[in-house]
Parts: structure tokens; sequence; C-alpha cells
């Protein structure tokens, strides 16, 4: 089929997967009819059973009763009378009724089959199945247990075929509709393919255009319209916009780490050149290695951060959801960080109670550690931390307020890119992608995080999680 057009192998395989689905169809049409049309058998076979046994009454004299102008039959039972009323007599929808005594013996009525199911046993109310000469019969039971009715049973037996010319009929019309449903269809999902694929030439012209020029900043121009292909367009356009942009960001992020990367590698090479030269003392070979071990920490911990980042960017491991206390977080992270007292820095908290969210409890408690971190690492001599978890009206809110450094108008925007330090003196201190880390994890609870800051007057970071988060999802 290499030479085929895309609209005629469309059309084949649409009208073939139609012809299958038409023929699933059938059968299931053909079996659920005949599952619907014995049931209906069965049904009215016990309706018309149950509504004869109000048709036979018991009288213990015929005095009074006008005989001659009753159309009712009266037979002798017992110390009295049977009146069957005459409707007892009629055929209803091929289902048989007769009378019987307990013994088996036939009192009244009509039963085709009365000597095949002789030997069916009697039991009330439930419906019984017997096979005569490749035809399947059902027989309902009723037993009589009114006054002076003692001792009587109503059989009642319809046959399986009853349903049969109702069944043929379906059969023939879905013979005639299902076919004639897949010729139409073949027809018109041909004429529709050819109409709809022309502009996808245009498509595809275009993308190959993109594609030999490497330049994914060139978009697919279909004119106006608001088809299924121009929705396809502008999804293309769309999805050339954001791999331009990813690809950028992937280079910003490979020359960013890059740069990160090379200058504790260039410190580390220049001590191994400097040890290696000449013999040096023991004091020597000790500050070098000190030297190499500070910045192999470094670039362990920026490593680190950067598979932790692209693992939360990139979705490479799944974090589950679940109900975290963040009262009992907050606290017990906030009493482990409290000891650090780094610069002679105090931290306080307060947390609002039976707050709970539902998230990742690492991640959050890794978004509160960060936060923590920076608040020390740009904090100044004797300062202060405060960490306050409140719950609000629309809004679970956590913010981390210091009294440090502070942060510039203008810098406020780029603290959550990825390698951005505000205070170039201290670009030693971390990698660069704390905040980032925080932003990330915030969009991942469906949250956002804020910073309100100036310069020598600190900062405070606000994390602001709403109250309803969809539960048990994973990332």
């Amino acid at each position: 089929m290499k030479n085929v057009s895309i609209r005629l192998k469309v059309t084949l395989w649409y009208t073939v997967a139609l012809s299958i689905v038409v023929a699933l169809t059938y059968f299931m049409i053909l079996f659920v009819s005949n599952q619907v049309l014995q049931k209906t058998v069965r049904d009215n076979l016990i309706e018309t059973v149950e509504d004869n046994v109000d048709e036979v009454e018991f009288f213990s004299s015929l005095d009074g009763i006008d005989l001659s102008s009753d159309v009712d039959h009266f037979a002798a039972y017992g110390d009295g009378y049977l009146e069957v009323d005459d409707d007892f007599l009629d055929e209803v929808n091929e289902v048989y009724t007769a009378l019987y005594y307990a013994d088996g013996t036939l009192l009244y009525g009509e039963n085709p089959v009365a000597r095949e199911v002789a030997e069916l046993a009697f039991i009330d109310s439930q419906v019984q199945t017997i096979t005569i000469d490749g035809t399947l019969y059902y027989v309902f039971d009723r037993q009589l247990v009114l006054e002076g009715l003692e001792g009587l049973w109503l059989r009642g037996v319809v046959a399986e075929t009853q349903g049969r010319s109702q069944m043929e009929d379906i059969s023939r019309l879905s013979l005639i509709l299902l076919p004639s449903l897949v010729v139409l269809a073949a027809v018109g999902g041909y004429l529709v393919a050819r109409r709809a694929l022309r502009p996808i030439q245009q498509i595809s012209e275009a993308a190959s255009q993109i594609s030999q020029g490497d330049d994914l900043k060139k978009r697919i121009d279909l004119g106006k319209g608001n088809d299924e292909l121009h929705q396809l367009a502008d999804s293309f356009n769309e999805m050339f916009a954001r791999l331009d942009v990813a690809f950028e960001v992937e280079q910003q992020f490979t020359s960013d780490a890059s740069h990160e990367l090379r200058t504790p590698m260039s410190v580390i090479m220049a001590q191994c050149e400097y040890s290696l030269e000449e013999p040096r003392t023991e004091e020597e070979y000790q500050q070098a290695l000190e030297v190499i071990q500070r910045q192999g920490r470094k670039m362990s911990r920026l490593i680190n951060d950067m598979l932790d980042f692209a693992r939360l960017e990139l979705h490479t491991e799944r974090y589950q959801k679940e109900t975290v206390d963040l009262t009992e977080l907050v606290s017990s992270t906030c009493e482990d960080l409290a000891l650090i007292q780094e610069k002679g820095i105090t931290l306080t908290w307060e947390a609002a109670p039976a707050v709970t969210v539902n998230g990742n409890r690492e991640l959050l408690s890794r978004l509160l550690v960060n936060l923590a971190s920076n608040a020390y690492r740009y904090g100044v001599e004797g300062g202060w931390i405060h960490v306050a978890l409140r719950d609000e009206a629309d809004a679970v809110t956590l913010s981390v307020a210091d009294n440090g450094i502070g942060i510039g108008p203008e810098e406020q925007e780029k603290i959550f890119d990825r390698f951005y330090q505000a205070d170039s003196s201290r670009s030693g201190a971390g990698s660069g992608l704390g905040l980032s880390m925080v932003a990330q994890i915030a969009q991942f609870h469906g949250g956002a995080v804020t910073v309100e800051s100036e310069p020598g007057a600190g900062s405070t970071f606000t994390l602001a999680l709403p109250k309803e988060i969809e539960k048990n999802t994973k990332m």
C-alpha cells in the first residue's frame, strides 16, 4: 500500500474497522435481543399464571348461583365446587395454563406437552426448564392456598420459540441496515478525507522548511480559519514556540552549569598541579587537600541540587501526594533550624493549629529549609528570622521573614531563575538553585511563592496554597 494515497488508506482502514464494529454490533444485537426476548417470554409466563391464580375459586354450594347465565365453568372438587373463569381457557401469547392435582393429574385446562412434563415435580413460584424434541420449554408452577383449594396446582408452559419471529425480524432488519450504514460511511469518509487533507501538504512543506532551516522561529501560516487543520497548524506553532523557549532555556542551563562547575574544577586542577610540580611539605599537602575537599563539596552540592531540580522540572521521579500535617511539619523543622544560630541569628515561628494540606511532605520540608537557609545566608549579624503558618479564608500561607540585606526591585523577578544569585559577593555560598526549587515545589502543589523586600530592610517570602488541592495524584 506504499503508493496508495493517505485518504484512501484512511478510508480503507476506517471501512474495515467499521465493518468489524458493525459485525460485532450485529451479533451483540442478536445476543441481547435473544436474552431480552427470552426474559420477556419468562415474564409473560409468570404473569399469565399469576393472573390465573385469581381465576380459580371454591364454593361449598351452588345455591344462589345462576348457572344458566354464568359463562364460567364449574367442577366438583372435594366437598364443594370449583369455579374457573372462562378466560382461563384462553391461550395468552402461546402460554398454556392447566389446573392439576398435587399428584400430577390434570384437572382442567390445556397443556400441549402435558405428558412430557408429567415427571417434572411441582415447585412453587420457580421457573423450570425442560427440553422436548430439541425445543426448550419454560414451566412455572403456583400452589393454590386459599380455603378449599388445598392440593391444587396451576402449571403454565411456554416454548422459548415464542420470540423466534421477533428475532427473525430483528435479524433481517439488521442485515439490511448495518451493511448500508457501512457503505454510506465509507463513501462519506472518503469524500470528507479528500477535502480535509488538502491543506496537509501546505503544513508539511512549512514544517519541512522549518526543519531544514533549523529555525524554530518560523511558523506555519494557513490564513484565517478555525477548522481542525487550522487548529493543528496553531498547535504546531505553539509547539515550535515552546521548543524554541525550551532550547534557549536548556542552552542557558548548560551555559550556567558549565560556568558554575568551571571555577571549582579550575581550583581543583590548579591545586593538583601545584602539589605535583615538586615535593611539598606535609602542611602544604594538607592545605591543598582541604582546598580540593571544599571545592569537591561545592561541586557535589551543586550537582545534587541540579539533579533535584531536574527531577522536579522534568518529572523523572514521582512524588506521591498525601494529607500532610503542615502545623507539625513547620514546628518540627523550625525546631531543628533554630539550632543553627549562624551569625547569631535567632529563628522564631508561629503555626496555626491543625493545618493540613494535600501534598508531599519531603518537598514541603525542602521548601521551608531552602527559604530558611536563604534567610540565614543573607542575614545580618544578630538578626532574626520569623516563620509563620496561617490558615486563611481562601488559602494556607507559609511566610519566612528576615531583617537581612534585602533584595533590590530590579532583582526580585530574577531570584527564582536557575543559578541566579542576587548578592555576587556571596556567590560561593550556594548553588543558585534553592529559590528555583522553591518555585517548582510551589507549582507542584498548585500554589505560588512571592517575595516582598527592600534593600537593607529584609525580605518576606510567602507560599500560598489553595484550600482545595486535588488528592491522590502523582507528578
